[in-house]
């Protein structure tokens, strides 16, 4: 049950942005910048180190919410998150991935840890300054989402899985920033 009084129709981060509409929009106009429409790191990869961190930090329904995200992204196929939570260094992934999943993960337990060693692991994986930088802002941000949807107590979607396809959908073929909440 959640800490404080959120509608009972909505879940997750999705009730606290119906909650607190200002605080809505600036959070959704980041996840906005650092998950859509980038040359070169794609979408899905983008999605991916977003799902990494929510799992890593056992926030189930931001996890689920980017694994929808990715199996729609990657047509329908979701086997890939799986292999990534199991063990990404033996998943069916690019290098470039496995590095910045890398880095997301050392982001998540303590960014002091992420060195030298392994940003040279991700430019010799063809990582660019910019797609680096990306890499440490979304692990750091879904840290901080993360944070807010379980310190709150909010919920996952009653309906399961399929609510999280059906928004996973709507989000793809529009954007995180203009999504409505109900």
């Amino acid at each position: 049950m959640p800490h404080i009084k959120v509608s009972e129709n909505l879940a997750g981060i999705v009730s606290l942005f119906d909650f607190s509409p200002e605080t809505a929009e600036p959070l959704n106009a980041i996840a906005e910048v650092l998950l859509r429409g980038h040359e070169g790191y794609s979408d899905r990869d983008r999605e991916i180190v977003a799902t990494y961190v929510s799992y890593l930090n056992e926030c189930q329904f931001c996890m689920n919410t980017h694994a929808a995200m990715v199996k729609y992204l990657n047509e329908g196929d979701e086997a890939i998150v799986d292999a990534v939570k199991e063990d990404f260094e033996s998943a069916p992934i690019t290098e470039k991935l496995k590095a910045f999943l890398n880095i997301a993960g050392k982001v998540q337990q303590d960014a002091r840890r992420v060195l030298t060693k392994d940003v040279e692991r991700a430019k010799n994986a063809g990582a660019t300054d910019k797609e680096i930088h990306d890499t440490v802002l979304i692990a750091a941000a879904f840290c901080m989402y993360n944070k807010y949807v379980d310190g709150l107590a909010t919920v996952e979607w009653p309906e399961g899985k399929d609510k999280y396809d059906e928004r996973a959908k709507l989000t793809a073929e529009g954007s995180y920033f203009h999504q409505k909440f109900s």
